[in-house]
């Protein structure tokens, strides 16, 4: 990764990584990040680019119909696919590497796409702001063997936003997405239940007009966070939003005053943070 560059340097210096690979799979998930290499990637290797797309029980439906809806309006060949974690025993005791088991399980299921259709590169969205958290996945990601362009041309997300709104891409915008199972405490075991509760609870938020939601659980107990400037818009609305949050079968409704920010349920964990546990075999 290079540094001290311009964002114009920037650009070129993906485009030319990009070129470099030649033929790339892309794990596309319809964000900001992975929209955006996945049209530089077009437009520079054309019909050599294939998307795929991986649905889930942890991802919202809406965001996966709205990544296939973004690959085809792009012209860009899509393949979907599914993945199970619910199958992955490492994935649903939400440990603190949860986010490993999950990457490998989905990063496997991509090298034997990737060589059984013939491209010799996986590249995903990941961006330099990315390596400033606790994210096991990205140990996945290096074992095995999946590049990411905009770490390694040194795009920021702010620089990544900047461009896609020059290209003209509705995502440029976009809030910020982690998968569902990220808003539940480490140590509590994943349920479908859980999740369920979560993506309703999260869609009623965003169908208020919030922009950046994050609701996260804790039993009975429903924590949202916000962005500052829209938490007055929650007290505003409470009542309703009470009565919503309860009907899932949360008991208690809280309003996080520090706002939304990124993994923050990792402000549990220790300094000294538990060390990936490998499997011979994840799914």
């Amino acid at each position: 990764m290079e540094t001290g560059m311009t964002l114009q340097q920037k650009d070129e210096r993906l485009g030319s990584i990009l070129r470099d690979m030649g033929r790339v799979l892309i794990a596309f998930s319809g964000g900001v990040d992975s929209t955006f290499v996945l049209k530089r990637a077009y437009q520079e290797l054309g019909d050599q680019v294939l998307a795929v797309t991986a649905a889930s029980e942890t991802f919202p439906t809406r965001e996966f119909n709205a990544a296939v809806q973004i690959a085809e309006e792009m012209g860009v060949q899509l393949h979907k696919t599914e993945v199970k974690e619910f199958e992955n025993a490492s994935f649903v005791a939400n440990n603190p590497d949860r986010c490993y088991h999950c990457k490998t399980g989905l990063y496997s299921h991509l090298q034997s796409m990737a060589k059984e259709l013939g491209y010799p590169f996986i590249v995903d969205g990941s961006n330099v702001d990315d390596l400033g958290d606790y994210r096991p996945g990205l140990q996945a990601k290096t074992e095995q063997g999946v590049r990411s362009p905009l770490q390694e041309a040194g795009f920021l997300k702010a620089e990544i936003r900047e461009l896609s709104k020059e290209l003209g891409l509705k995502t440029w915008n976009k809030p910020s997405f982690a998968c569902l199972s990220s808003r539940i405490p480490y140590g509590t075991k994943i349920e479908k239940y859980k999740i369920d509760q979560l993506d309703e609870a999260e869609d009623y938020l965003y169908a208020l007009g919030f922009w950046q939601v994050r609701v996260r659980h804790h039993d009975k107990i429903a924590r949202i966070e916000v962005m500052p400037d829209e938490l007055a818009k929650v007290i505003e609305l409470n009542e309703q939003i009470h009565q919503k949050f309860t009907s899932l079968g949360f008991t208690y409704v809280t309003l996080d005053l520090a706002g939304y920010r990124t993994g923050s349920m990792n402000a549990v964990l220790k300094k000294e943070l538990p060390v990936v546990v490998k499997e011979e075999a994840a799914t």
